[in-house]
């Protein structure tokens, strides 16, 4: 009888599989048909947007930068698979003066298989109902704001650092529409970052349905929106449509991927005065010896390996005390991509006020898709936030005082660090000086001034200015040449 009845358990069990198996066949057979995605093999979109800046926010916790783009089309063709989307952008620079032109361009072909270019193809409404047809989906019914969606979920064929496939989980409405696409892509400060695409106001081509509003959002704010003029299924000429001309003749490729330029060459540090170093490279870092501990400003820019090289060059030539803490200039990413290796270090996070509580969040989060240094030593970050103007760091041997800089239009919270007694100030982004060979800006960005005027405010009594980003000629900036630049001193 025990027999009997392990075997029809088994059986329900394979039965509910299989029903489970079907259910999801038919959601997607379903959604596909009302979608006109069965006869689908490639697609030509076209409308205007906006593009945004991840992690370029003028404040931690507000919107990612806005940048228009006009004439936006998008061809996709599922079966290779390949993209090209293309437009035209206007954005007015941060430092003043007026909106600029530029192109809007995303080129994902055979070459581009890592999950951060090819999600862009299947997070798409039809994209995903493809691979969710083509990966073994599951479904399950959930309700969200009083309304039933059926839930897809597939794994993509693409695997993350850590092994794991990439998840995609789509939202199917009772009308049969795609209304929301989730998966998730591994970034140095969220971990295991969110990636949304919200689908609405959907319209009719000749039996294609397609979005009018698209909407995709990662850490939590918009990175791309478009309204959706029409779209064409079909394309006699997809080959054309995606592929993306040969570049200009005497040109290279684009910069390099997320984190920026890799460092420069050249020394690997400068000593500027009795315990207190620069550490070069395409960001600097400014390393001050204290009596037992060391004080280090921008220890994270770039990635993970700048950061380390930086912490363990601040070893070498300040050796036998441990680095306390790691002042950041500002929170934007290019600046910060390497924290997790600053608090696998054991190093305190000290910032403005202003970016606390988003970096308590964002590096507090899961990191299962790219396990990093911070996740593998186990360490929790710690993150002190700088109420106020000012913070002075001090012992019986040195001080670093650490200034807020106001009116700044390019990130609030941004920080200046101050030696009185070197007469050494250390900053980042409000302005980049020019090779000593070419002409100063006439009149000086926004940036400059503002420096300029924070100087006086403070009453910083400076010779020498580090800037992160150093002259490409190297020199010795000093504030002689800064007061040149706003007129404000003699030639």
């Amino acid at each position: 009888m025990m027999r009997k009845w392990v075997a029809a358990i088994a059986l329900v069990g394979l039965m509910s599989v299989t029903a489970a198996a079907q259910d999801a066949k038919t959601v997607i057979s379903n959604a596909s048909k009302a979608m006109g995605v069965d006869s689908l093999n490639s697609i030509t979109y076209y409308g205007s947007g906006a593009n945004f800046g991840l992690g370029q926010s003028n404040n931690a916790n507000g919107q990612w930068p806005r940048n228009n783009v006009s004439d936006y089309v998008r061809s996709i063709d599922f079966a290779q698979p390949a993209s090209r989307a293309t437009g035209v952008t206007f954005a007015a620079p941060v430092t003043g003066g007026p909106a600029v032109q530029g192109q809007f361009q995303q080129n994902i072909g055979t070459a581009n298989t890592a999950w951060a270019q090819q999600l862009e193809i299947w997070v798409t409404p039809w994209g995903f109902l493809k691979g969710a047809a083509a990966n073994n989906a599951t479904v399950k019914p959930q309700t969200m704001g009083g309304r039933r969606f059926q839930v897809v979920t597939w794994n993509a064929t693409q695997k993350a650092p850590s092994g794991v496939s990439y998840k995609v989980v789509g939202y199917i409405n009772p009308q049969n529409m795609v209304e929301r696409v989730e998966t998730w892509l591994e970034n140095p400060i969220f971990g295991d970052m969110l990636v949304e695409s919200i689908y609405s106001e959907y319209r009719d081509a000749n039996g294609l349905k397609y979005p009018a509003s698209i909407v995709q959002r990662r850490g939590g704010n918009s990175t791309f929106e478009a309204q959706i003029l029409g779209a064409n299924a079909n394309p006699a000429n997809i080959q054309q449509l995606v592929t993306p001309p040969p570049p200009a003749a005497g040109r290279g490729g684009g910069p390099g991927g997320p984190g920026g330029p890799p460092a420069a060459q050249g020394p690997a540090s400068e000593k500027l005065a009795e315990g207190v170093f620069r550490i070069n490279g395409a960001y600097n870092a400014l390393a001050v010896g204290f009596a037992d501990h060391i004080f280090l400003f921008e220890p994270g820019p770039q990635n993970e390996a700048r950061s380390q090289a930086i912490i363990a060059e601040t070893k070498r030539v300040i050796p036998n005390k441990p680095i306390r803490y790691g002042v950041i200039s500002h929170h934007h990413f290019d600046h910060t991509s390497g924290l997790p290796a600053v608090v696998a270090e054991g190093i305190t996070i000290v910032t403005h006020q202003t970016n606390k509580a988003f970096l308590e969040r964002a590096l507090g989060a899961p990191r299962t898709l790219a396990p990093d240094s911070m996740s593998k030593s186990g360490k929790k970050p710690v993150v002190e936030g700088i109420v106020g103007d000012k913070r002075v760091f001090q012992d019986a041997t040195r001080t670093v005082e650490v200034h807020l800089i106001k009116g700044l239009p390019h990130a609030d919270g941004i920080l200046v660090a101050y030696l009185p007694k070197e007469k050494i100030l250390a900053y980042a982004d409000m302005f980049n000086l020019p090779l000593a060979s070419n002409p100063v800006p006439d009149p000086p960005v926004v940036g400059t001034g503002v420096f300029a005027d924070n100087l006086e405010r403070l009453k910083l009594d400076v010779e020498r200015i580090i800037p992160v980003h150093y002259p490409a000629d190297g020199r010795q900036v000093t504030r002689a040449e800064l007061m040149r630049m706003v007129g404000q001193g003699t030639n």
